[in-house]
């Protein structure tokens, strides 16, 4: 049995120390809102932060997360308020969705390291994460309006 803590909370979860994180978080501590993409660690779907890093969950071992605080796409805010996932909504971002989570958790680790990115700065940033349906340029731009509402925010 291992202890994982996800968004402030603890979860004994019965699970070998080498599974994927990402199934620990999935399918034992139900939490869907992390995907499966490529199981290879490249498209990003399955992107969480551990100890505020952005990490691949789908090649993180659960060994490495012992310990650590996990933050997952349901515990980013309480109430879908984050500046990024507000201006997610704000224009209407996602085409079918499934990256979106990925996508988010990358972009809030951008602004956090970087709080007014330029096009390549985001483009360098995001390029790990990928759409099937091609919504980059609203990526971008809901990325620069989340980067306004957080300088608006810290006044």
């Amino acid at each position: 049995m291992t202890t994982l803590k996800i968004n402030k909370k603890d979860y004994t979860v019965d699970a070998d120390e080498n599974m994927p994180l990402l199934w620990a978080i999935r399918d034992l501590a139900g939490l869907t809102g992390t995907k499966f993409g490529c199981g290879v660690a490249q498209c990003g779907a399955c992107v969480i932060h551990l100890d505020g890093e952005a990490v691949r969950s789908c090649v993180t071992k659960v060994k490495r997360a012992e310990g650590k605080s996990i933050t997952t796409i349901e515990g980013l805010s309480a109430n879908n308020d984050h500046p990024v996932q507000k201006a997610w909504q704000e224009i209407d971002v996602p085409q079918c969705g499934y990256c979106h989570s990925g996508q988010i958790m990358s972009a809030v680790v951008l602004l956090r390291e970087n709080p007014n990115p330029t096009d390549v700065d985001i483009d360098n940033a995001m390029s790990g994460n990928i759409c099937r349906c091609g919504t980059y340029p609203r990526i971008r731009h809901a990325i620069k309006i989340a980067a306004e509402l957080q300088r608006e925010k810290g006044k």
